[in-house]
């Protein structure tokens, strides 16, 4: 896990060196534990490293394979690194270090862009061939690691985060009001290539983007799950897709071990997190460290869930910790949260996980997560509605139950310089859900829930709040064959049960009925949910801001109306509207966009 840089020229010049050093200068959060520079001509390399496998120098990076011509910068863990490196071996490849980036760079001499296919895991990387100038940038398949872009007919450079890139400097940092719409109306998300900003892009999930010298580029998409019944399980029984989906869930977990570190675990005390542990226990982990966090009541709602994570933790013996948040941590929580983002994300989940990091970071380098359970096997509410829906009106139902605002509030909220002509939003799902590969409503909205709404909100959430603090966050429940496995299921065994009724009823016996019966629960932070006093006055300053008035992105009168009454008006899924808005701007002013 680390933080890349670059630059390639296409106009005949030498690479910037200074820009990509600023950009890497700027990742120091993602890889506290090295840096190293590489230029060539037209190209030049950064990266910022946290050392997890191969500790010693003979992993650090930019790495250099002389042999191959081929230099690489990579951020990421594949996990099944030690099995490659034995079928690279075998092939004749020779090995000068024992980590992971230098199998990728054997793995492209090898099998060329077709090398993705063979790596299990999450990664970021760029491979420079010397000879033809040509450069490689990939991504993996459920986007769990970050690449972003800003490319123009000169120059393009890459980056982990967008603050990177910014440092760079020259970025168009106009708003995308595209995006802007998009960011309103899907809960901060995004969809690649998009970025808030119109300068940025970020490559998509399970994609290869080979770039020529000249500067012209092809892209090759590698990987999308099915969410269709597979006809050689139809006779499967819900018995038979609970005992497959446990079995290829500890494969999952065992992976993500792989490392020269200790591996804790956030142990939220949900029943994601509560069965990774489980299965860790199960497969003779012992001394497991896990961690949870609680915050203070407010508004009536409480702000930790240490009930269940402790019954989790004794039953299996971890060594727990509880991190408790004072308020006093919390309020200068909210702003340095902010300025970890990549871009701007509203879930309160974000300064709930930046601050968990914080305190996890002085403990362990790698932790392992339950984040994306929800996504990949109907856990949210929004799917139980769609369950009888004729497929060719899931987008209507989908848009009604997960939109935070339909197309017309959205023309109400923005001024009318900000607005665009048609409904962007509602086009994007109408494209997705159309695509062949889904085969009822519910699998429309899990696939699309699974490949870009999950991308570019909680795995981004996860990756930029742990990587603010060189923490290191593995998801078992986003290894692909899990995922593959899971979109073959048939909907109804999902929804049952109240949701994430397959993966309840397989963890019977496993984990505490207790965890499984429970309400579904969340990192909750009540204080953003139930904006008052210093927090509603941080909103208030920031949508007041003269940076904000000048940009005017927002209606007067709503904003004056919502500042009036802060904690009335909700999104569809009941997040705090008034929040949404306060965190863009935020997030602009922080960045110093005008």
């Amino acid at each position: 896990m680390c933080g890349l840089a670059g630059e390639v020229r296409f106009d005949g010049r030498s690479a910037d060196l200074g820009a990509v050093e600023r950009m890497t200068g700027c990742l120091v959060h993602r890889g506290p534990d090295g840096d190293g520079v590489w230029a060539r001509g037209p190209v030049a390399l950064g990266h910022r490293r946290l050392s997890i496998i191969d500790l010693s120098v003979a992993g650090a990076q930019p790495m250099v394979d002389p042999v191959l011509g081929l230099t690489t910068v990579f951020n990421g863990c594949i996990y099944n690194f030690k099995q490659l490196r034995g079928e690279l071996e075998s092939a004749g490849h020779s090995f000068f270090s024992h980590s992971d980036t230098e199998v990728i760079g054997k793995a492209y001499a090898e099998w060329g862009i077709d090398c993705v296919d063979h790596f299990l895991g999450m990664f970021a990387f760029a491979i420079i061939e010397h000879r033809r100038g040509r450069m490689i940038l990939a991504r993996d398949r459920l986007g769990i690691k970050p690449l972003y872009l800003d490319q123009t007919t000169e120059r393009l450079r890459f980056a982990s985060t967008v603050q990177a890139l910014l440092a760079g400097g020259g970025t168009d940092t106009s708003l995308d009001t595209t995006a802007l719409a998009e960011y309103l109306t899907w809960h901060s998300v995004v969809p690649a290539p998009r970025t808030i900003l119109a300068g940025v892009q970020k490559l998509p999930p399970a994609t290869v983007r080979v770039v020529d010298a000249d500067g012209s580029s092809a892209d090759h998409v590698y990987w999308e799950p099915e969410f269709t019944r597979d006809p050689e399980r139809a006779d499967w029984s819900s018995r038979d897709w609970e005992d497959a989906l446990i079995a290829s869930l500890r494969t999952a977990v065992d992976r993500r071990m792989v490392a020269d570190v200790p591996v804790g675990v956030l142990l939220s005390g949900g029943i994601d997190s509560s069965l990774v542990v489980a299965l860790l226990s199960d497969a003779g982990q012992h001394d497991l460290t896990t961690f949870s966090i609680g915050f203070e009541s407010a508004g009536g709602e409480t702000g930790d869930e240490f009930e269940y994570s402790t019954l989790v933790a004794q039953q299996f013996g971890t060594r727990h910790h509880r991190i408790r948040i004072t308020n006093d941590r919390l309020l200068p929580g909210l702003d340095a949260t902010v300025r970890a983002m990549s871009e701007p994300m509203t879930s309160h989940d974000c300064v709930a996980f930046y601050l968990l990091s914080q305190d996890v970071s002085q403990s362990v380098k790698v932790v392992q997560s339950g984040q994306g359970a929800d996504e990949v096997l109907g856990g949210y509410d929004w799917y139980p509605p769609l369950a009888n829906v004729a497929r060719g009106a899931a987008v209507e139902a989908y848009s009604s139950v997960f939109f935070d605002r339909r197309w017309a509030a959205l023309r109400e909220l923005l001024r009318p310089e900000w607005q665009i002509g048609a409904d962007a939003p509602t086009e994007f799902i109408t494209q997705r859900f159309g695509r062949p590969g889904a085969q009822t409503a519910v699998d429309a909205a899990l696939r699309n829930d699974t490949t870009v709404m999950l991308v570019d909100d909680p795995v981004k959430r996860v990756d930029n709040m742990t990587m603010a603090w060189g923490l290191e966050a593995r998801v078992p429940f986003l290894d692909h064959e899990f995922v593959e496995l899971a979109g073959r299921i048939p909907p109804e065994l999902k929804l049952a049960d109240g949701g994430k009724g397959v993966l309840k009823r397989a963890s019977r016996g496993i984990v505490p009925d207790a965890v499984i019966d429970r309400t579904k629960g969340y990192f909750p932070v009540p204080a953003i949910r139930q904006l008052e006093g210093p927090y509603l006055d941080r909103v208030r300053e920031a949508l007041t801001d003269p940076a904000a008035v000048r940009r005017g992105l927002f209606a007067p009168d709503t904003i004056e109306a919502m500042l009036a009454s802060p904690n009335t008006i909700r999104t569809t899924l009941g997040s705090n509207a008034l929040w949404q808005l306060a965190v863009l701007e935020m997030w602009l002013q922080e960045n110093g966009i005008s």
